[in-house]
């Protein structure tokens, strides 16, 4: 009988386990032969996604936060990002929420390297970036799927779902009640 393990081999304990770990590469390792090609050491392992990129080279994704929706396209260029066919400084003038916009690309060490075109419906201005920034960081992770597990991490994939409470009956808003008359 010999040390390697095979199917009718039960396991008790953990140390079991190791021990059936450590000996199952060695029992499965084929014979060498003369003619058999050598062993080439492998490149880093490729990303388990595929680009995702149209006809045209651009990447598309669908970007949201509130009641905003943004759709993206992404492109190699020079760093233009066009929101509802404005420029982003005439669109989002608050400076807040262009850098809100560029986080993606400064987590992914990207800046300037992609044109944007955006369209966005819905909301008001900071829904409108957090949307286009989601859109952003989904786009990226389609053109260069080894850019997601920075991006992720970063938390751009997850869409923010945090949404206005509505307002409920007999109250002033969604929480305050009407004032209290004593008299």
């Amino acid at each position: 009988m010999s040390d390697t393990p095979n199917s009718t081999d039960s396991v008790s304990s953990l140390a079991d386990l190791k021990n059936l770990t450590a000996a199952a590469p060695a029992a499965e390792a084929p014979a060498a032969s003369d003619d058999a090609a050598p062993v080439v050491p492998s490149a880093p392992p490729a990303p388990l996604r595929d680009r995702e990129v149209d006809a045209y080279g651009r990447s598309y994704a669908t970007g949201r936060r509130k009641d905003a929706v943004a759709r993206v396209w992404l492109k190699p260029g020079s760093g233009k990002i066009v929101v509802n066919g404005r420029d982003q400084e005439v669109y989002f003038a608050r400076p807040t929420l262009r850098l809100v916009i560029n986080q993606p690309f400064q987590v992914a060490g990207r800046e300037g390297q992609y044109d944007i075109i955006a369209t966005v419906k819905g909301g008001g201005l900071s829904g409108q970036a957090g949307a286009v920034k989601h859109g952003i960081a989904q786009a990226l992770s389609k053109f260069e799927p080894a850019l997601r597990g920075a991006v992720k991490a970063a938390g751009f994939l997850t869409r923010d779902s945090r949404v206005v409470e509505r307002k409920k009956y007999g109250r002033a808003k969604a929480r305050r009640s009407f004032q209290f008359s004593k008299r």
